[in-house]
């Protein structure tokens, strides 16, 4: 037994939920990566971007990987922009509020965005047109990406932010050891409970994220049959 259980009795306890909370987010960043990857495909095929995917940094921390995803998904915000600033330009006021319009049929918006979206891209293609739909005109995805750079910011700044990836697959002792070199004894109980609050933040946004890539492929596929 570890000197510091005779202190916290608790702590034993403490080791399996510390290890079962960073396999979690460990598992939550690997989704994020993947999805994020997913998505710069298929704005790569669709809508001509040239994007680079992106890797987990293996021996990187929490922290600079939760960078490299938000990296990542601001250049994606950055081409999207481009997209929607180009529709604003090329619709009528009146079609372009309707892109917006949560009331209106998505087939109606496809149908919008096919009048101009060869004028945009130089070619026109259903898929394009329903990526462009997904991605540019919904306040839903939109509020799904901002939500999961939001909480990718908070866990970066947190504690957890310092620990390092590698240290995730290392065992128990190991993953504790790292938290108790970042924090005083005393805070450890409170510092998990921080680590909870942000998991389960980040499992909901990396869900929905990942939830609505796949809508966005799964429109993609459809519009291609």
């Amino acid at each position: 037994m570890a000197h510091s259980d005779f202190l916290y009795p608790d702590n034993p306890k403490r080791r399996q939920e510390v290890n079962r909370l960073h396999q979690q987010l460990l598992d939550c960043l690997s989704d994020s990566f993947h999805a994020t990857n997913k998505l710069t495909g298929v704005l790569n095929v669709h809508l001509g971007c040239r994007l680079a995917p992106i890797e987990m940094k293996r021996d990187g921390t929490i922290k600079e990987n939760c960078d490299i995803i938000i990296q990542a998904i601001m250049k994606i915000q950055k081409e999207l922009q481009k997209v929607d600033e180009a529709l604003k330009d090329k619709l009528e006021p009146t079609l372009y509020r309707k892109l917006q319009d949560i009331k209106e049929r998505e087939t109606e918006k496809i149908a919008i965005v096919q009048k101009v979206i060869s004028v945009i891209l130089g070619e026109a293609t259903s898929a394009a047109s329903a990526v462009a739909v997904k991605l540019v005109g919904s306040n839903v995805t939109t509020g799904i990406i901002n939500k999961l750079v939001t909480v990718l910011a908070q866990i970066g700044a947190s504690l957890l932010g310092s620990i390092g990836v590698a240290v995730l697959g290392l065992g128990i002792d190991m993953i504790f050891r790292a938290i108790l070199g970042a924090v005083e004894k005393t805070q450890l109980q409170a510092a998990i409970k921080s680590y909870e609050k942000h998991l389960v933040e980040f499992k909901s946004a990396s869900e929905k994220y990942h939830n609505a890539i796949t809508e966005v492929t799964h429109t993609v596929k459809r519009q291609m049959k």
